[in-house]
């Protein structure tokens, strides 16, 4: 996976998704609530395991911006004001491989502190 490379981002008409082609013929539409919770910023990630947020209430971000970021990355902006998440094509990837896991993962941690997607 340290060679992937995109050919294409396209972001949906209704702002709800981002599409993602690779060369490798790969391809994958990632919704943009799961690109904000997921967002692998300081400010959602943490500076340390334990220090990760876990973001309620996002079921309809929508994404505002995205801008290249070298050439290893973008940086997505949501219609909630946050844009300090650097997606690297490696972890773009990995929300299209492994998206469905890690939502779910996401969805249980929100029962357990009892928080909503909306």
């Amino acid at each position: 996976m340290s060679d992937v490379w995109p050919q294409s981002l396209r972001v949906s008409k209704d702002r709800k998704s981002l599409t993602i082609a690779f060369d490798d013929g790969q391809s994958f539409s990632l919704p943009a609530e799961m690109l904000r919770v997921l967002s692998p910023s300081a400010e959602v990630q943490g500076h340390a395991p334990d220090q990760k947020v876990t973001v309620p209430g996002k079921r309809n971000v929508e994404i505002v911006s995205v801008q290249p970021n070298g050439n290893y990355a973008v940086r997505i902006g949501f219609d909630d004001m946050h844009n300090t998440g650097i997606y690297t094509w490696r972890y773009l990837r990995e929300l299209g491989e492994r998206g469905n896991e890690l939502f779910a993962a996401y969805e249980q941690e929100l029962r357990e502190k009892g928080l909503s997607r909306d």
